[in-house]
């Protein structure tokens, strides 16, 4: 029993390390943090993540956000506090939110896309709500 317990236990911490792995940017992260060992994972969005890691609902969000809307949630496009303070320091109103939705979710979920400046100049994205972000390369 203790060996099939150690068996798990380890497989679990490789499945969290591999996840880990898997959504970080290539040459790591500088200006944000990961999410910790102690942070509830996020909930699983059911559908397969693109080349960039993000799933097809991000790419939605950022279409949306791309042609100026429509948004679903009252809540998207409003200014994002940083109050975690894991994205660089900017002055307030230069972040701002946008639901990802998450299928199956009975709430917004727990997925973002933040964007920084106005017009758009950085993306963000975050799977754990403002756990952990990472930024999207490439967009403009």
């Amino acid at each position: 029993m203790r060996k099939l317990l150690a068996i798990v236990i380890l497989l679990a911490v490789a499945v969290a390390a591999w996840q880990q792995h898997r959504v970080a940017p290539a040459g790591g992260m500088t200006d944000a943090s990961h999410a910790t060992a102690s942070a509830p994972a996020a909930t699983p969005s059911h559908t397969a993540d693109d080349a960039d890691g993000l799933p097809p609902e991000a790419r939605d969000t950022l279409a949306r956000i791309a042609a100026g809307g429509p948004f679903e949630h009252a809540q998207d496009g409003t200014v994002f506090g940083n109050y975690e303070g894991l994205l660089p320091q900017q002055p307030r109103g230069y972040y701002h939110e946008y639901t990802v939705e998450t299928p199956g979710a009975r709430t917004r979920g727990a997925r973002r896309i933040i964007t920084g400046g106005t017009p758009p100049q950085v993306y963000y994205y975050t799977d754990d709500h403002y756990r952990s972000f990472r930024r999207i390369e490439g967009r403009r």
